[in-house]
């Protein structure tokens, strides 16, 4: 989505058109048909994990949405939204918390079990997936306007904003120990794109909580999170790829991208690329 179908959209560039297709293509052959689930990764630590399945995969949903926008071709519609539906009952928790990891049987399609992934542990709330989830069903109510896409972006959203500490800092999981105190600010820049795309769906006399929020976690990440100076190729400190790794508060390139997101949304300049 953003590199070949953004060249796409800004250039026409018929070869960017066909890499875009070509990669919905793919992401397509991943659907399970009995357990209406994307398949998430390949091999990992050895094994085939084949029903396995996670929330970053909402954003993923995009390129299907285009593909079918582009292409009008259904299967890719029926896709995207069959899997936002099996996340949206299998992954959002009633307190509007993720799952990270969900594992289904590939054979059966039965629901096995959760694994805390990235997060802390099992049952808990790895703040970036829960950004990715804010996100996500924005992006499947933006194309599909069904209310329940909707709705579960703003249950996912009440319960981020429950969380958001007043400093602004988010941690790496919404539940995890208050030491260390392990953060990423990879989650606040994706929370506060999406958050700021959530409002733009809501009346405005209803969506200034999301903004605000989205506000907070912007200003501190700009205040007390950035390095401007040239001798840094990143912008965003502090990000962590997850709560169990050896290795915290590092740069990462796509915690930069959705951060200087955010800042053109709010500047009335940016356009979308989901």
């Amino acid at each position: 989505m953003l590199t070949a179908v953004a060249d796409y959209k800004i250039t026409g560039n018929p070869h960017s058109r066909e890499i875009g297709l070509h990669a919905a293509n793919l992401l397509a052959g991943r659907f399970n048909i009995k357990g209406n689930f994307i398949r998430a990764w390949n091999l990992r630590d050895g094994e085939p994990h084949t029903g396995w399945a996670i929330i970053d995969c909402m954003m993923n949903l995009s390129l299907l949405y285009w593909a079918y926008e582009e292409d009008h071709d259904p299967r890719y519609l029926h896709i995207a939204k069959a899997h936002a539906d099996t996340v949206l009952v299998n992954f959002i928790r009633e307190d509007g918390s993720s799952e990270h990891i969900v594992e289904f049987d590939p054979v059966s399609g039965r629901r096995i079990t959760s694994y805390g992934g990235q997060g802390y542990e099992k049952g808990s709330a790895w703040s970036r997936g829960q950004a990715w989830a804010v996100y996500g069903f924005t992006i499947s109510y933006i194309h599909t306007k069904e209310e329940k896409y909707l709705e579960a972006a703003k249950k996912a959203a009440e319960y981020c904003i429950s969380q958001i500490p007043k400093n602004g800092i988010i941690p790496i999981d919404f539940k995890q120990p208050k030491v260390p105190a392990l953060e990423d600010s990879c989650a606040a820049a994706i929370l506060a794109s999406g958050l700021i795309e959530l409002s733009v769906q809501i009346p405005p006399s209803k969506n200034a909580r999301y903004r605000d929020a989205a506000l907070l976690l912007l200003q501190t990440l700009a205040e007390d999170r950035s390095d401007f100076t040239q001798t840094c190729d990143a912008i965003l400190k502090n990000c962590s790829a997850s709560y169990h790794e050896k290795t915290h508060h590092i740069a990462m390139v796509y915690a930069d991208y959705f951060f200087v997101e955010a800042i053109y949304k709010l500047n009335g300049t940016g356009r979308f690329m989901w």
